[in-house]
């Protein structure tokens, strides 16, 4: 259960936080905090759902499906690899985003206090992608999602500590300046927006919410790292209500009282958009957490990417040695390493292309807004339901049917409406945007 709740924090406490408070900025006191704790608690239900179809046709002695994509195709007979691995593959660009927009902001930050406040300290993102994918190319030789507990529990620790350091800036910038100005209803029109950006940045916050919650996509696979005494569901359960109530506890504090201290002009990311200067070596030290916690949530998020890759490539060519054979390599100090040519490519062709997409790409708001609204029905909500629905056999216009139902096409209507306000945001960002200039 520790290890799995590590995943669990590891993916779900990750930049979706950052932007919490620009979130409730848009949303005010009144939507902001509903619709958080909505999504958590439809984020822990439709998880529950999900643990108990690991297991197929029963929860405990059913047999085992090891991807989220077996699942599904068990339970409906239906594939679902577009809307997951899609999601993977916009996550992990979104990751390399963040994490160097966090390595720069160190820079940025050295330079603020070295020159003062008002200097632009213009630096550019692309040389800190490169570093962030290098990393990524040593840690994706790492065989598979059970090996990788260690960098989990790392980068769970990581996210526990930027989140304290910006709950805790944001508490003193509170008592130091005094509550900056909020309301009810979020952002003034007339005042802070027009009308047409309101709904629209409105739209744009929900989508911030749910991919703050986006960890469906993985569950599958971390529950597939437990053993089967006590029953795998059981235990999942248990970590997912251990992972979503830790990190709504987290959410609400970071995106109140960032609210709170920063009011209408909440910056999309409260650690690296300079809503802080000092102490610089305590925000230098947080981005460097993020950047670290992202190492390990880049990895918990492509593994399964590589494993689907790797599984239907031995499948097909079995008698292929550059995709079958494993290499023996003695390292110094590490032990033997298994290698194997084809992993060792496919995966480094696959980082440096997703880092070249997050390069021409580096819209961070709005594209954090669109992976969450593109992936949170379909993955999070429709298909947990409808494996429920085939797996306990609910007939149709039940009571139970009906309202799973209604829940099924309210998430469906939300995520469309945050869609649609990502869209208008990357839109009005392209317009503007020259690719590989210093921003």
């Amino acid at each position: 259960m520790m290890t799995a709740s590590a995943h669990i924090v590891t993916a779900v406490i990750g930049s979706g936080v950052l932007s919490l408070a620009w979130a409730l900025a848009q949303l005010g006191w009144v939507a902001g905090p509903a619709i958080l704790i909505t999504f958590s608690l439809i984020t822990y239900f439709t998880s529950t759902l999900l643990a108990d179809t690991y297991r197929f046709p029963g929860p405990v002695h059913g047999t085992r499906n090891y991807t989220y994509m077996d699942v599904v195709r068990a339970h409906l007979v239906q594939l679902c690899g577009l809307a997951q691995y899609g999601n993977l593959v916009g996550v992990g660009i979104g990751y390399t985003i963040t994490a160097a927009i966090s390595m720069v902001a160190v820079l940025r930050s050295n330079c603020f206090h070295k020159h003062g406040h008002h200097v632009k300290c213009m630096k550019s993102n692309y040389p800190s992608m490169a570093i962030f994918a290098g990393i990524q190319i040593v840690l994706s030789q790492i065989p598979n999602f059970h090996e990788l507990s260690w960098l989990s529990i790392l980068a769970a620790v990581m996210s526990f500590t930027y989140s304290f350091i910006g709950l805790g800036l944001s508490i003193a910038k509170v008592i130091g300046d005094g509550q900056a100005k909020t309301s009810l209803t979020g952002t003034t029109v007339g005042v802070d927006v027009t009308g047409s950006e309101k709904v629209w940045r409105s739209f744009q916050a929900i989508g911030d919410i749910a991919f703050a919650y986006a960890y469906s996509t993985v569950l599958i696979e971390i529950q597939d790292t437990l053993k089967s005494a006590p029953p795998e569901n059981k235990v999942m359960k248990k970590a997912s209500l251990v992972g979503v109530m830790t990190t709504t506890v987290f959410y609400v504090l970071c995106g109140c009282i960032g609210y709170a201290a920063f009011g209408s002009d909440a910056p999309g990311n409260f650690l690296t958009g300079f809503g802080f200067y000092e102490p610089f070596w305590l925000i230098d030290f947080a981005n460097v957490c993020i950047a670290v916690h992202l190492v390990g949530a880049y990895q918990v998020f492509t593994q399964p990417i590589f494993g689907f890759v790797e599984t239907r490539s031995s499948q097909k060519w079995p008698d292929n040695k550059f995709i079958t054979a494993e290499h023996a390599v003695r390292i110094p100090l590490c032990g033997v390493l298994s290698v194997n040519l084809f992993r060792m490519v496919w995966r480094t062709v696959y980082v440096i292309i997703t880092t070249i997409i997050a390069m021409i790409f580096p819209f961070f708001n709005d594209f954090l807004g669109l992976i969450g609204a593109a992936s949170f029905y379909p993955l999070t909500v429709y298909f947990p339901i409808e494996m429920h629905i085939a797996q306990a056999k609910i007939p149709r216009f039940s009571f139970t049917w009906m309202w799973l139902k209604i829940l099924s096409w309210t998430c469906l209507i939300v995520s469309l409406v945050a869609a649609a306000g990502s869209i208008q945001g990357l839109a009005h960002d392209v317009r503007r945007f020259q690719p590989f200039k210093t921003q």
